[in-house]
């Protein structure tokens, strides 16, 4: 899905500024627009609704700035605009035009801001000073944000290189409003980029950038470690912590930390989870006929099929189906082979012992690493009647209906979201910071589940 949203007005373009003159900045700008407007401007509102701190390793959106490719705040959320950048820098230096960054683009992007920086440094210029202009052909998702609620951004970029301190930058942007509008609502945004030892020193201040008593959200775009000092600090003054585990590489260790995270009373929010709605919806319909909804007691066969790579939405989806069951994992097994099967059983709260199996399947079937391809929900009773099948449209029903009994059960197709990219889902999960309950019950059967590969 491509985010559109106006074309954008900018109060003040990317500034360098020192960290302590942060605040004097921002208020300078909002002192020369705030009354009414005159001309083409109207008056501008900033920031009122909440704050969100984006951890941003990944510097594929400050390369592209660096080159001149991406015009726009460098905020960390991969919208139209960085993919209109990857694509005409990937057709500019000759590799595969795919709008998404990859090994090969990040290595030859550092490889043209090195040659670029050589040739600067008897002027003393470089990734430091960063400046570009504003693309108003493709507004980025961020300003589809703050059109909805003003907002302040605090994107913290960590750099590699010799450790020169922290380089700030302020910016404010407002998406031009309907012709009858006498208000621009803006968004701020703060830059801060340095080495990750430098951004450590001033973990303590970062926090203070938020604004006061209003919420405050936090996007971790890595692995959530709770010994790392600049995620604790975030983490403790932080109303939600946003992850995305599709992009975690050790899958089982990474979601056992997430759930030591919510144990500790961290109110966490997984991009990833939201993802499995339209599967947790047909599933649940399956047995809203009256003369099903029995028999759903009698299930004890469960496939789940996902793209092999990342087993998170898989384990949610099997932690949220065994939590609503009451079943109760005991035993765990892995079989390897081209499928990477694993056994898992359970035991109901009637006593009823359920086999499970997780196959990853070898195709790239979507965007998202690990999106489920299907579900087959099976009894060896065969009188009861709550035989399934879910199936992805992309990879289709093919590997489901082969298992047997397929006559007799209720086949579906799940249409995969239209909105499942971070940036999209990110914009759903802003409107809300209350604790997701079902989330965190199926998470805690879910950490049950890998805590049994080492039993």
């Amino acid at each position: 899905m491509t985010t559109s949203s106006a074309p954008l007005v900018s109060l003040q373009a990317p500034k360098d500024v020192s960290v302590a003159d942060i605040e004097t900045e921002l208020s300078q700008i909002w002192q020369s627009y705030g009354g009414e407007g005159e001309g083409s401007f109207a008056a501008a509102t900033r920031a009122a609704t909440f704050s969100l701190v984006i951890y941003e390793p990944e510097e594929t959106q400050q390369l592209l700035a660096a080159l001149g490719y991406y015009m726009g705040p460098i905020d960390g959320i991969e919208g139209p605009r960085t993919q209109a950048a990857l694509e005409v820098a990937q057709k500019a230096l000759g590799l595969e035009v795919t709008g998404k960054s990859n090994p090969e683009t990040l290595a030859k992007l550092k490889e043209e801001v090195a040659k670029k920086d050589d040739g600067k440094k008897a002027e003393g210029n470089g990734l430091k000073s960063i400046q570009y202009a504003l693309d108003t052909s493709g507004a980025g998702f961020a300003d589809a944000i703050a059109s909805v609620n003003p907002c302040r951004i605090i994107a913290l970029c960590p750099t590699v290189g010799e450790d020169e301190g922290v380089n700030a930058q302020v910016s404010a942007y407002c998406p031009v409003q309907k012709r009858t509008s006498t208000t621009l609502i803006c968004c701020e945004y703060i830059t801060l980029r340095g080495t990750q030892t430098a951004l450590d020193r001033i973990s303590g201040m970062i926090p203070e950038l938020a604004i006061a008593d209003l919420p405050k959200f936090a996007w971790w775009k890595a692995t959530p470690d709770p010994n790392h000092d600049l995620f604790k600090r975030i983490a403790e003054s932080s109303d939600c912590i946003i992850i995305d585990s599709s992009h975690f590489n050790a899958t089982e260790e990474d979601l056992l930390v997430v759930q030591d995270l919510i144990e500790s009373g961290l109110n966490i929010a997984d991009l990833n989870w939201r993802r499995l709605f339209n599967w947790q919806e047909l599933t649940a319909e399956a047995f809203d006929p009256p003369e099903r909804r029995p028999y759903i007691k009698e299930i004890d066969l469960v496939t789940i099929d996902y793209e092999k790579g990342n087993p998170a939405q898989a384990l949610m989806f099997l932690g949220w189906f065994a939590s609503r069951l009451q079943w109760h994992p005991v035993a765990y097994e892995s079989l390897g082979g081209e499928y990477d099967i694993t056994k898992i059983k359970f035991v109901g709260a009637d006593q009823r012992q359920i086999e499970v199996e997780l196959a990853a399947i070898p195709i790239a079937a979507g965007e998202i690493p690990g999106d489920l391809i299907g579900l087959r929900l099976m009894s060896t009773n065969t009188q009861a009647d709550c035989c399934t099948i879910l199936c992805s449209q992309i990879a289709g029903c093919m590997r489901m209906e082969s298992g047997g009994g397929a006559q007799n059960c209720r086949i579906e197709q799940v249409t995969p979201m239209f909105d499942q990219q971070a940036e999209n889902l990110l914009s759903k999960q802003l409107q809300r910071w209350s604790r997701d309950m079902l989330y965190e019950e199926s998470m805690a059967v879910a950490a049950q589940i890998l805590k049994l590969v080492n039993r």
